[in-house]
């Protein structure tokens, strides 16, 4: 019996997925993976083996103005083994990618007052934070990040194809609004105590973010995102304008986003991202997002998507099965590894889906609490 190709190494791009591009291989040097990614980009977005939009309000034609980013770092540029994710990419410089009117479209959605009763959250790492509002409330935000146009641009740049983890993950808002004004001290170094970060040291619940600018960039000083490396320094990566984004490996590398100097408001979009493969591992958790959420929607998303993989990955053993015992043999390895990897996969996901009434509102802090002991293992 042939054995399933579901047991890939971690990172490993979905076979299907190589014959559209050509994704950098597993243990690339920073150089080779840079030109991988830059050769595979026009290929990609030619490509016409895509999904279909979702609806017509968005036009990439009109809203999409991407800009390849000027490098893209590696998780070995930043002292990680290449390994450790499951693609060797860490995080993009800033690059441009929606128009400024698709931006003030989802400005107008985001800022609408029922939205901003109804799903906003604070917690103990964030002041506010709005999320789990599309499509019912902002369909131009849904559809811009479920157009095939702009998961081509998002994959191509995190060297894997993704798709948006859930609905209830579209969209996540992080906001800083201005209050007292305050100055900018350069000499000020960044701490593990850092008090002007919007949002503290963590690691995210899914593989990929994109982090979408939506202000006014103009005379702000600070608001970068700053990453801790493998070897224990912080890097920071420089803040998007408006319109621009970065691509981050965020559940892989420590980071924290840091507050903008000058009384200016900060208003980032997140919307996270995981392999669209049911045959690429998935390491989602749940602790950062719990709190923050209305669990009926966020379990019941997660639930539903971890059980179309596993019914995927399922059809397929189930196809090899039949054809080896046609051929008489049956390859119990193969068999005892599927099942094994099943068990450990839903094993996993139960543990994530706790009583809401174990859940405590607001309390992201243990995140940042496991950024800090990793701090101090390293």
């Amino acid at each position: 019996m042939a054995t399933p190709d579901i047991y890939v190494q971690p990172g490993t791009p979905n076979p299907l997925f190589e014959k559209i591009v050509n994704s950098p291989r597993l243990n690339p040097s920073p150089k080779e993976t840079q030109e991988s990614l830059k050769r595979s980009f026009a290929k990609y977005l030619a490509s016409d083996n895509v999904s279909p939009p979702v609806g017509k309000l968005f036009d990439p034609t009109k809203h999409l103005t991407f800009e390849e980013p000027t490098y893209i770092h590696t998780m070995e540029d930043i002292g990680y083994p290449s390994s450790n994710g499951v693609s060797p990419v860490a995080v993009s410089e800033p690059f441009r990618l929606f128009s400024e009117d698709a931006v003030n479209i989802m400005r107008s959605e985001i800022l609408d007052p029922e939205v901003q009763e109804k799903y906003s959250y604070t917690s103990d790492i964030a002041p506010k934070q709005i999320r789990g509002y599309a499509p019912k409330h902002a369909k131009f935000i849904f559809e811009a990040w479920k157009h095939p146009e702009t998961l081509s641009i998002i994959s191509k740049i995190a060297g894997v194809e993704l798709v948006p983890v859930m609905d209830y993950e579209i969209g996540h808002i992080n906001m800083s609004v201005p209050g007292k004004k305050q100055q900018y001290d350069k000499e000020v170094l960044i701490s593990e105590e850092d008090e002007e970060a919007i949002v503290g040291w963590h690691r995210d619940s899914y593989p990929f973010v994109c982090v979408l600018m939506m202000s006014d960039t103009t005379g702000m000083i600070g608001g970068e995102t700053a990453l801790r490396t493998g070897t224990g320094e912080i890097k920071k990566v420089r803040g998007p304008q408006k319109g621009c984004a970065v691509v981050l490996q965020g559940r892989y590398i420590d980071h924290q986003a840091l507050r903008a100097f000058g009384g200016q408001e900060r208003i980032t979009m997140v919307t996270s991202f995981r392999p669209r493969s049911p045959r690429v591992r998935d390491d989602t958790v749940l602790n950062t997002v719990r709190p923050i959420s209305n669990l009926s929607d966020l379990y019941g998303q997660a639930v539903e998507y971890q059980l179309e993989n596993a019914e995927s990955r399922i059809r397929h053993m189930l196809r090899n099965i039949r054809e080896s015992m046609k051929a008489g043999a049956t390859d119990v390895r193969s068999i005892k590894s599927f099942l094994d990897f099943e068990i450990k996969t839903l094993s996993h996901l139960n543990k994530e889906i706790v009583e809401e009434s174990m859940v405590k509102k607001g309390c992201v802090g243990e995140a940042c609490v496991e950024a800090n002991k990793r701090k101090k293992i390293e």
